[in-house]
């Protein structure tokens, strides 16, 4: 089967093919709706699209063809009554679904069952590929979700979902800003897994807290899944250990913040960021696009620009950044509308678009 990329943008849901070494936009689906996600299912090859339409809400969409046809399914719901309570003095509010912010399938045993990340910080998990979900209970009553907070939003979420591929019943995920959780149990019970991290932005006191940690994104490595990467909001981080203990990567250049970071798939030591300048700036340092790729497990870094815009203000957000299944291509996509793919490792990129919507996350399919 011949690879595709999605694009999931403001505009509309993009799946493009590659004809002849070049590639071109096959389909156009949602045109003009704000498509926040998608999921490629290498299982079974379903895909889904996750859309935020605003005063119409969240919407979820699966296809069995390919993107030929396309059929709304059930989205994660809060039972009614749920409230939401944060760690950062705003009052507590009704739990409503405000956006699907990550999408899983379960493990090669478990046909059907996909996990969904929301906010405001709730897990759901569907046994019948969408039909129907329940939340996650043990998760969404933990006493320490009620120090959670939002990030780049006003209310948490859980934007990263790692299934261990040995045992479907380990799962991780992590939480902007809520730190790094993990079950042994498919989601019966949890333990937080954020230890080595530091929030620079709170009070000295709090500094350490494993629970108010802000990880952008988190990443496992599918050949060794007990190393994982985690491009956090002032640093980042790596675990060897299956996110027991995690160690600070200094020196990543030009900037430890970023959003995106991917890992290789058979290679635990090679991964790749998109460094930023944080906070209210968000633009990329000195308005030079660059990668930034380490192939010793963060001992050193390459600082990668070949064929990237050298005068540039893209943002590549947490899920724009993707490799495929045998880590032989990378492609990225900006808040400006840039596509870009690389066939070395990061070494060169080739520009694909400079024209798109802005792109929320780059899937491969």
């Amino acid at each position: 089967m011949r690879e595709r990329l999605l694009l999931s943008t403001r505009k509309g849901l993009f799946s493009l093919h590659e004809d002849g070494g070049t590639w071109r936009i096959e389909r156009h689906a949602f045109a003009g709706d704000n498509v926040t996600l998608a999921l490629a299912d290498a299982r079974d090859g379903r895909w889904y699209a996750a859309l935020n339409l605003g005063h119409f809400g969240v919407k979820l969409q699966r296809s069995d063809n390919h993107g030929a046809n396309w059929r709304e399914i059930a989205v994660p719901a809060y039972p009614a009554g749920e409230m939401l309570s944060t760690g950062d003095g705003k009052p507590p509010v009704p739990a409503t679904l405000k956006l699907l912010w990550s999408l899983e399938p379960g493990g090669a045993d478990e046909p059907g069952r996909l996990w969904a990340g929301t906010i405001p910080g709730g897990l759901f998990r569907s046994d019948d590929a969408g039909e129907s979900w329940q939340l996650v209970e043990s998760l969404w009553r933990l006493p320490q979700r009620s120090q959670w907070f939002g990030g780049g939003y006003d209310q948490p979420g859980i934007h990263s979902i790692c299934v261990d591929p040995r045992d479907s019943r380990r799962l991780r995920i992590a939480i902007s800003c809520g730190g790094v959780w993990q079950s042994g149990d498919g989601g019966d019970s949890w333990a937080l897994s954020a230890d080595g991290m530091y929030a620079a932005y709170m009070p000295p006191e709090l500094r350490d807290d494993p629970n108010i940690q802000d990880p952008h994104r988190m990443v496992q490595c599918a050949a060794d899944p007990d190393t994982l990467w985690v491009q956090h909001h002032n640093g980042v981080f790596v675990s060897r250990d299956g996110a027991r203990n995690w160690h600070d990567v200094p020196d990543v250049p030009p900037s430890v913040f970023g959003f995106a970071v991917a890992v290789h798939p058979r290679d635990p030591q090679t991964a790749w960021f998109v460094p930023a300048v944080k906070d209210e700036c968000r633009i990329p340092v000195d308005a030079r696009l660059v990668v930034a790729r380490t192939r010793d497990g963060g001992r050193s870094f390459d600082s990668l620009h070949e064929g990237l815009p050298s005068q540039a203000y893209d943002l590549v957000y947490r899920h724009g950044l993707a490799i495929n299944r045998d880590g032989s291509r990378l492609a990225m996509a900006s808040t400006t509308g840039g596509l870009w793919l690389s066939d070395d490792q990061g070494d060169s990129w080739r520009n694909l678009s400079l024209n798109l919507p802005p792109v929320y996350a780059v899937t491969f399919a």
